[in-house]
């Protein structure tokens, strides 16, 4: 076996597990991937892996997805980057499918309120231990700290683009970390970078309904910033109200099902495809959505890597790490809300003491992080009866 051949099955083998147990979104997914890749394979370094987050999060579509075809690529490759996002995205697509198909027959939805009530603390510690670890290699000195501080506020506060703070703190770090003296002509590769069974199978309603999907699908997944969650009332207008594929009831039930799902929270639109046009549809409204993710990353990641070195690129990069330190800070808040937010006060003690010592055995202990994730679980099915 090849050198690159031993490299994708690496690769396929860690994201069709991240893809399978990836619960808690995006921030969740993106940890797991950290804990994975820079902390104990060492296929990326914490500032490849941190420059690389940072352009996706800059880009349209999910940032979660997007940063597994960067890593992909970065460790092996075009072939890579494929089999990365293909695995990603598989193990969810399956689950949502059969959950659409359960859906759509009994109209009722798996009682899995134990399960995440367990899971639900462990990913908001696997975020919070991410959050930590990239902030020792991020936060340098005291502008990297105040711009982290700033964007937190910001990102907690207020409704302000995720795009335009990551923008204004890449300036930021031009102006505090930019060579001197350097013409104009040298900021062109950071303007670059800125820049970048209601049915079976469902054929007979794919030649009404494959194309729209499509096209439908394709448009969200490029022009849409702000991760996964921003779509929805997009989503819900153009649905619900305009395209008229979905009623109130099946829309909400069909966002819960991609949020229970692991993997990518857009993944609602493989609901979306199969309600329409069954299995081909759900499949046509998967790869809709995400063809945008595979080719912006695509682009870019080569680009990335050939302009880590330039004093510009780096200058405006150190901005912007802190600011996905605190952006990513700030998602822990709702996530910590939920988690705590339980009906008891005895069930949200028990949910408290799980994320502490799940943070403890990440952060002191160095512990993989699916290692929690199943005490979680388990911890979940098994109190939630007996305390709530």
């Amino acid at each position: 076996m090849t050198l690159h051949s031993e490299r994708l099955g690496a690769l396929a083998r860690l994201f069709l597990r991240l893809g399978a147990i990836g619960f808690g979104g995006p921030q969740a997914h993106i940890a797991m991937a950290s804990d994975e890749v820079v902390e104990r394979r060492r296929w990326l370094s914490a500032d490849e892996f941190g420059d690389g987050l940072a352009v996706c999060e800059m880009l349209p579509g999910p940032a979660s997805t997007q940063m597994g075809i960067y890593i992909g690529y970065a460790y092996g490759g075009w072939p890579g980057a494929l089999v990365a996002g293909l695995c990603f995205i598989a193990p969810a697509f399956c689950i949502v499918v059969a959950l659409s198909w359960i859906y759509f027959q009994f109209q009722q939805l798996p009682q899995l309120v134990a399960l995440f009530f367990g899971l639900s603390p462990v990913m908001v510690a696997i975020v919070v231990g991410f959050c930590y670890r990239l902030g020792r290699k991020s936060l340098v000195d005291w502008r990297t700290s105040a711009i982290a501080i700033l964007v937190f506020c910001l990102s907690a506060l207020t409704s302000v683009s995720t795009l335009a703070i990551f923008i204004a703190a890449g300036v930021v770090g031009l102006i505090c970390y930019g060579p001197r003296g350097m013409g104009v002509q040298n900021l062109v590769p950071v303007g670059l970078l800125a820049a970048a069974t209601p049915g079976g199978w469902g054929q007979d309603r794919m030649a009404e309904y494959g194309w729209p999907l499509f096209l439908f699908f394709l448009k969200v997944g490029a022009f849409i910033f702000g991760g996964g969650l921003v779509i929805i009332p997009l989503l819900e207008f153009e649905l619900v109200e305009r395209l008229g594929w979905l009623t109130t009831a099946d829309f909400i039930n069909g966002v819960a099902i991609g949020q229970l799902s692991p993997g990518p929270v857009v993944l609602t639109a493989a609901f979306v495809g199969f309600k329409m046009a069954g299995l081909l549809g759900a499949l046509t409204a998967t790869v809709g959505i995400f063809t945008p993710s595979f080719l912006f990353i695509m682009l870019a990641a080569p680009l990335l890597l050939k302009l880590r070195q330039n004093d510009w690129v780096k200058a405006f990069l150190k901005g912007i790490r802190p600011a996905v330190v605190g952006a990513i800070a700030a998602a822990t808040l709702p996530l910590g809300r939920s988690a705590l937010g339980q009906p008891t006060l005895l069930l949200s003690l028990t949910a408290a003491a799980l994320g502490i010592l799940s943070l403890a055995a990440i952060v002191q202990l160095r512990v993989a992080a699916w290692k929690p994730m199943v005490v979680g679980a388990l911890v979940g099915l098994v109190a939630y009866p007996l305390l709530g």
